[in-house]
């Protein structure tokens, strides 16, 4: 047993890596670099067209105060208040019905579906909603909401399209979070006794919020930029109406076609590529205030 024990132990031997790895390896990591290139240029050609076209639009203090009423594409003055404000209400509604109802369907299909027939249903419509275009379901809130119901044209109809496009996105994203919260954390809520609604709530969703807060906000950011519910549910108005239910109502992807419905010259162009930009800052401002909550009400590490 002692000569066993003072026996030297051998250090491990490891063998070279080949060639033909090494180069492998190599070329994967070029493509994969070359790949994210590709996707960044035309990213960065979009972003640098929209700011430097739009960007002297922004300067002007009318932009933020003043909205288009009684101004034609080439009168001067004038700004983008009405569309900013009608995108606002109109988001705001679109994510106060869309958010629940979504993340209360991804807690069901990760915690209580389990294989069940009710979850696999659910899967199935939430797959084919993420693929419906915004006309269809601008005609589909048009048959029911105003043909059916008799219900005028209206912002709130616009909202009720936009629900259809944000759910299955709000869907899927929390759904992924909510899978790679690990299994230990319910496990020991369990083991102390608390009860499995209050596990999720106060254990799982807190732990996944901020992957869910930024699901949200890209759904959000896809529906705020939907050109169709508002040309077939609503209409534009170079006015400002905070009136959800009645009226025409403003929006930035509006205005944008409103401008370009003329000849696009001048003015009209200026102001084009200043709502572009408009919209474009107002989905990364909303996206900073998100992420700034998800952090402060995401689990303090010790």
């Amino acid at each position: 047993m002692t000569a066993t024990l003072d026996r030297p132990v051998k250090e491990p031997t490891f063998r070279r890596t080949s060639t033909r790895r090494r180069f492998v390896d190599n070329a994967a990591t070029v493509l994969v670099t070359l790949a994210v290139l590709i996707a960044i240029i035309p990213l960065v050609w979009v972003l640098y067209s929209v700011v430097s076209r739009g960007f002297s639009s922004l300067l002007d203090p009318d932009w933020w105060g003043k909205s288009q009423n009684l101004m034609t594409n080439r009168t001067e003055g004038g700004g983008a208040y009405h569309a900013v404000v009608g995108t606002l209400i109109q988001g705001f509604i679109c994510a106060v019905l869309s958010v629940p109802v979504g993340l209360f369907v991804a807690i069901y299909l990760v915690e209580y579906a389990e294989n069940s027939r009710l979850g696999k249903v659910t899967t199935f419509m939430v797959d084919i909603l993420t693929g419906v275009p915004s006309i269809v379901a601008a005609l589909f809130i048009y048959a029911l909401w105003v043909t059916t119901f008799g219900f005028p044209r209206s912002g709130f109809a616009v909202s009720l399209a936009l629900v259809l496009l944000m759910v299955p996105v709000v869907v899927r994203s929390a759904e992924e979070m909510l899978r790679i919260v690990p299994q230990d954390l319910r496990e020991a809520s369990y083991a102390l006794g608390v009860p499995k609604w209050k596990t999720i709530m106060r254990i799982v969703v807190p732990t996944a919020l901020s992957g869910i807060v930024t699901g949200i906000m890209l759904a959000l950011a896809r529906v705020m930029g939907e050109t169709a519910p508002l040309l077939v549910l609503v209409g534009y108005t170079k006015t400002i109406n905070f009136d959800l239910f009645n009226g025409e109502m403003a929006s930035l992807p509006g205005m944008m076609v409103d401008q370009r419905s003329g000849s696009v010259v001048g003015l009209a162009e200026d102001r084009l590529w200043g709502a572009a930009l408009t919209l474009i800052l107002l989905v990364a401002v909303l996206n900073i205030f998100a992420k700034l909550v998800a952090k402060y009400f995401s689990p303090k590490q010790v």
